[in-house]
């Protein structure tokens, strides 16, 4: 992981998009490739295959679902969500206080290896004396996964652990990750000598390192050091839960962009996997309401975990409302604003979170929102920062997904939407 040192004066994040924020340039990461999530691969003795596994050079998604589903994705919320069977608003019965929402994701690694339908799983935990920077975990009891519960928004090296899965003879595995590291795994999946691997999926966008997610929160909290856990939420706000259970919130407009621009890795700014589509079971919360998490059984074994699970669960119902479309030619053209652009006037921001809570996208069509904004957004940052990286790192449903904005964008940018193989 990136270990690099804020400035003492603290007067900006470790890294920037001015200079183009590239892991790679890090001593540790030299000779991998210039768009690096640190997903651990390469710390690992497969590191030969990454010019072959890495999403970064060259995205794998439509191959690796052809082989998971044996077809691509439907023409319809299956581009913006990924492949899936079923999905579910549903949340733990008793949550677990230590859980970023209520549990699912660690009751369900305790449940697999309580049952020993597991031998191990792989997990993220916190660095000894921090809340929230990330180390991997090779759990092999349920008290292991149970006590790695709660939000690492940080880049994490988990598949470094795969080494010591085949060291420790283990054939059974569940993995709990990110969609990079799930697209890395599913690559390299074969040679792992398993006889089972149920992938838990968290859907992940904007993570950084762990300096900078500290600057993050020195810049965005009255209080950074007493927050336990936070979250993006479909309210459009930010809300932080402190040590005494207090909650403070603070609306997306109102965030010091000029002072945070530049904090996430060109990475995950070159990333079009929000939902963890590869996965076989996806736990998030952006497509259900507030309170509620949005569960995605993508295949038979994400269906199984489901089971598994579903006895401890509420199932609540999954909604839809909003119109996502009318917002989206005004966040386009913000698109071209340049980072770092001030706010604007402290009444037009409370107007705007007013009508954002009032009138904006509420569940799944929240989640389609987001997902086609990060779509859009890292779209433009692949073209002006890595265009020759295009056509290897930007997956096709991605056009497919925006084509109804094609009009819009090229009248924005001058140039169309469509991929460089139909232009």
């Amino acid at each position: 992981m990136n270990d690099a040192v804020l400035d003492p004066q603290d007067t900006g994040p470790s890294k920037g998009l001015d200079t183009i924020s590239l892991l790679s340039s890090d001593e540790r990461l030299k000779g991998r490739p210039k768009l690096c999530s640190d997903c651990g691969l390469c710390d690992s003795t497969l590191k030969g295959r990454m010019s072959s596994a890495c999403i970064f050079v060259r995205n794998q998604t439509a191959e690796i679902e052809q082989r998971l589903h044996g077809r691509a994705r439907r023409p319809d919320d299956e581009r913006r969500f990924g492949i899936h069977r079923t999905q579910y608003a549903a949340r733990m019965r008793r949550p677990n206080p230590q859980a970023q929402w209520s549990g699912i994701v660690t009751s369900l690694g305790a449940r697999l290896l309580e049952q020993g339908q597991v031998e191990a799983v792989i997990t993220t935990g916190a660095a000894p004396g921090t809340r929230f920077k990330s180390e991997p975990v090779l759990a092999r009891t349920p008290a292991e996964v149970l006590a790695t519960a709660g939000n690492k928004p940080c880049l994490s090296p988990n598949l470094r652990l795969l080494d010591q899965v085949r060291e420790q003879g283990i054939k059974r595995l569940a993995f709990i990750g990110t969609s990079c590291q799930v697209h890395m795994l599913r690559a390299v999946e074969a040679e792992l000598g398993l006889e089972k691997l149920y992938v838990i999926g968290i859907p992940c966008s904007d993570n950084v390192t762990y300096p900078d997610l500290e600057y993050f929160l020195t810049q965005v909290s009255r209080s950074p050091q007493t927050i336990v856990h936070y979250e993006f939420m479909q309210d459009f706000s930010l809300w932080m839960r402190h040590e005494d259970g207090h909650k403070e919130r603070v609306n997306y407009i109102d965030f010091p962009m000029d002072k945070l621009h530049g904090i996430f890795p060109s990475s995950c700014l070159s990333c079009f996997d929000y939902p963890n589509t590869l996965c076989d079971l996806t736990v998030g919360y952006m497509g259900a309401e507030l309170g509620w998490q949005w569960v995605l059984a993508r295949t038979e074994i994400g269906e199984e975990l489901f089971e598994l699970i579903r006895p401890e669960l509420e199932i609540g119902e999954l909604t839809s409302s909003g119109d996502r479309t009318r917002g989206m030619p005004h966040y386009i053209a913000r698109l071209t604003q340049p980072p770092g652009a001030k706010k604007p006037p402290f009444l037009v921001r409370k107007l705007v979170a007013y009508m954002q809570r009032k009138k904006g996208s509420k569940g799944l069509e929240f989640a389609r929102a987001i997902i086609e904004m990060k779509l859009l957004r890292n779209l433009n940052y692949v073209r002006s920062k890595f265009p020759r990286f295009e056509a290897r790192v930007v997956p096709e449903h991605v056009y497919q997904t925006l084509e109804p904005y094609a009009d819009t964008y090229r009248e924005v940018f001058g140039r169309p939407l469509a991929s460089q193989t139909e232009e």
